[in-house]
């Protein structure tokens, strides 16, 4: 009884950390949708604040049925708890597999949507903040390199253009020095028209596409880890999923063969009654 309890509980506990995850997942999506500016059109083939409603929903419906299902010792929320998150595995696995035999049109897909992106920077607040944060992080400007935002049209570099940015790039492209209070924010300004030996001096030249692929292969081990973390956890989910259902069915058989004996045993009372001298 303590092992079903252990197994029953640690599930329940992995599921409702989840679904609190999931929880907040949402209700940030729904907050960046609110908050976003109405007049607002979104670029991306997905809108980042409706992907995390999604997800979260997905999550939130997963572990939902994990927690009914532990806690009131039900079969079938279990059941589809397990399927679920063993499609999701699947898929998972699956996506990997692709990624891998396929790595040069995921490659090319990926630079497709990184230039959409820069295209559409200005255009979105989300999006812009999104570009902005993985310059800064990883160092680096535009898709291959600097000159990129050309692409964008608040920063081509023609002499039409009538914007203020125009042969520019973004501030996130600017190299800060450590001891540096005041930033200039027009550091990105005219950066296009200079050669990369000369524009390296003030803005990072090196494209962001270059940067994360390097700290994806020196971060091998941790993006190894924590992706087979997170499909080892998953594992013991369906496990100790598939472990409680199979106790409940064992304890369930056992409870309808006690009360079939039990029915059993009264009617052979009633039928084979004890008379005397009766052998």
């Amino acid at each position: 009884m303590r092992g079903y309890r252990g197994i029953k509980y640690t599930l329940f506990i992995f599921c409702y950390f989840f679904w609190v995850v999931s929880a907040i997942l949402i209700a940030v999506g729904v907050y960046a949708k609110i908050a976003k500016e109405k007049d607002v059109v979104d670029t991306l083939t997905v809108d980042p604040a409706l992907l995390l409603i999604m997800v979260g929903s997905v999550m939130f419906l997963i572990t939902f049925l994990g927690c009914f299902g532990a806690l009131r010792n039900s079969t079938c929320p279990l059941k589809m708890f397990l399927v679920i998150l063993a499609v999701v595995f699947l898929l998972q696995i699956a996506t990997g597999v692709v990624g891998y035999l396929f790595t040069d049109k995921v490659m090319e897909r990926t630079e497709k949507l990184m230039m959409k992106a820069i295209v559409r920077y200005r255009e979105d607040r989300d999006l812009e903040n999104a570009i902005d944060f993985v310059q800064k992080k990883f160092q680096c400007c535009g898709v291959e390199n600097y000159k990129d935002w050309s692409q964008n049209p608040y920063f081509d570099c023609l002499d039409t253009n009538p914007s203020l940015e125009a042969c520019g790039v973004p501030f996130s492209c600017c190299i800060h020095l450590k001891n540096q209070t005041v930033h200039n924010t027009m550091c990105g300004y005219g950066m296009q028209m200079q050669k990369e030996d000369l524009a390296s001096k003030n803005i990072f030249t090196v494209g962001c596409l270059e940067k994360i692929l390097w700290w994806a292969k020196n971060n091998l081990r941790l993006v190894g880890g924590l992706t087979a973390g997170l499909l080892l956890l998953e594992v013991c989910m369906m496990s100790l999923a598939i472990a409680q259902i199979s106790w409940i069915k064992k304890v369930r058989k056992k409870t309808e063969d006690n009360t079939a004996g039990r029915r059993t045993g009264r009617k052979d009372s009633v039928e084979f009654t004890d008379f005397p001298g009766f052998e």
